[in-house]
């Protein structure tokens, strides 16, 4: 009885943000925003319900140690793509996810973070597996 409570709780709390800090980070000359989900209740939350997200912004997730990490997006209307990186800030792999999919998504090595950008941000850029996220001192430490 208790889980169902606490899973009620949680989905009739669900929609409210809380707050995230933002910061802007670069690749190559593309500079952009995150929202950086550095807590237990922000990762969960990440960008569930949702209705949009602007052209140059992100959610950043930054994980409190190292490990392969796996993203879905469940109650995530909006298409994203999805970079994960290592402790260094560079891109192990990226993968398109669809929305209100169960479909894991993982990362192909040990990540540290785990950046959300709209949909083909990444490959409209250029950016590929191998560069290299600039401005990862700035972020706050996982809680």
């Amino acid at each position: 009885m208790r889980i169902f409570a606490f899973i009620l709780a949680f989905l009739l709390s669900a929609p409210g943000r809380a707050e995230m800090p933002v910061r802007q980070l670069r690749i190559s000359h593309h500079t952009f925003s995150v929202e950086v989900a550095h807590t237990e209740s922000t990762r969960v939350q990440g960008l569930m319900f949702r209705q949009s997200l602007g052209e140059n912004d992100g959610m950043l997730f930054v994980f409190s140690y190292p490990e392969r990490y796996s993203m879905w997006m469940m109650n995530t209307d909006i298409p994203l793509s999805v970079a994960f990186l290592d402790e260094k800030g560079v891109i192990l792999n990226i993968a398109d996810m669809m929305p209100r999919t169960a479909t894991a998504h993982s990362s192909a090595g040990v990540a540290k973070y785990a950046l959300e950008m709209n949909l083909g941000w990444f490959t409209t850029r250029s950016i590929k597996p191998g560069r290299r996220i600039e401005g990862l001192e700035k972020v706050p430490p996982a809680e």
